[in-house]
């Protein structure tokens, strides 16, 4: 299958307990995760050739990230050791009406600190068939930004296919300029965009036609006409996906997305999350499932190979909120159980 090369920032993620908040207890639970490498991890576990692009300091702590990556079956070959830190995230989960909050602390990082020329692009591409970035990456610093930008343009100039979930991060956008003047450069680059509810109206400045980000409900109509306004504006744009979440609770969600290929709007199964576990990275398991997707089912030519790509990111990103951390450790026979129907939950012996 084609290899994927996914470029980002890696960081330390420090956790409360269970439900506790934050320093309630003199414990936190240290693992990893980031967008981009959350995707890498999950088409490694669905069988895809996977190289993970970064900068990582060259210390126990960079040390024990690379190590979680390549036992997940990532390539870290191309992860540049240099800087003087690993950028950290701290998250008090939510549960019922109080929503989880992330608090950041990632800068000075390896990768904010990294700039144009530090990656060899041709060689970190180099037998690829494809390359993902997300939002998050460009908000970080100046110099990032312009290495998602860098490292887009080689892709497209290899013809690789470019995918982009636009991740809209308000708490990072602070270097200087605003999302839509960096972002709208970026998706110039891209064949698949991903976004959730908000990223077009708010990463890309387009007006999202009065549907309100935060009601909690979805009207599929509107979204089939942003997803249009999208394609319409970014005419090198072949797919505009857009994932659908109905937050009842910080415990409770619908869950769903629409994809939109220029030829026809498609709807995907509506599944009603209960009892979350931890959603973050759901946004990042539904890419990665995108992925996989296009890449298993065919050549996205047609709206049947769309279709069911789109219902295994669906269905992936579903089972990723029943996973604690960021990853999502779940293979394709999981996934294509619970499209066709298996989601009682029942032990299986």
């Amino acid at each position: 299958m084609t290899r994927v090369v996914t470029f980002g920032e890696v960081m330390l993620r420090l956790k409360a307990p269970g439900m506790e908040r934050l320093f309630q207890s003199p414990a936190l639970e240290a693992t990893f995760g980031g967008a981009e490498a959350n995707v890498a991890v999950s088409l490694a576990q669905f069988g895809v050739p996977v190289s993970f692009v970064t900068a990582l300091p060259a210390n126990p702590v960079g040390d024990a990230c690379i190590r979680e990556l390549r036992g997940f079956g990532v390539d870290t070959s191309h992860i540049r050791r240099a800087g003087d830190r690993i950028g950290v995230y701290y998250l008090d989960p939510g549960a019922n009406q109080r929503a989880s909050k992330v608090t950041y602390d990632r800068s000075g990082s390896s990768i904010a600190t990294a700039k144009p020329g530090d990656f060899d692009w041709d060689r970190v591409l180099e037998g690829a068939g494809w390359f993902h970035v997300t939002g998050v990456t460009p908000a970080i610093s100046a110099s990032t930004a312009a290495l998602a930008l860098e490292g887009a343009r080689r892709a497209r100039e290899k013809a690789l296919t470019v995918s982009c979930d636009y991740n809209y991060r308000k708490n990072l956008w602070k270097w200087g300029k605003a999302a839509p003047e960096v972002m709208r450069e970026l998706v110039a680059l891209v064949d698949v965009g991903i976004a959730n509810e908000e990223d077009c109206q708010q990463a890309l400045g387009i007006d999202a036609g009065g549907v309100d980000v935060h009601s909690g409900e979805l009207d599929t109509a509107r979204y089939q006409a942003l997803a249009a306004r999208v394609l319409e504006q970014f005419p090198n744009l072949k797919k505009q996906v857009i994932t659908l979440r109905e937050s009842r609770s910080a415990d409770h969600n619908g869950w769903g997305a629409c994809l939109h290929n220029g030829r026809e709007f498609l709807l995907g199964r509506h599944y009603e999350i209960t009892d979350i576990v931890d959603r973050v990275g759901g946004g990042d398991s539904f890419a990665a499932g995108l992925i996989y997707g296009l890449l298993a089912y065919g050549d996205g030519a047609n709206g049947a190979t769309d279709a069911r790509a789109l219902e295994f990111a669906t269905a992936a990103s579903c089972l990723k909120h029943s996973i604690p951390g960021d990853y999502n450790r779940v293979s394709v026979a999981e996934v294509e159980g619970l499209m066709k129907g298996d989601a009682s939950g029942r032990v299986q012996r």
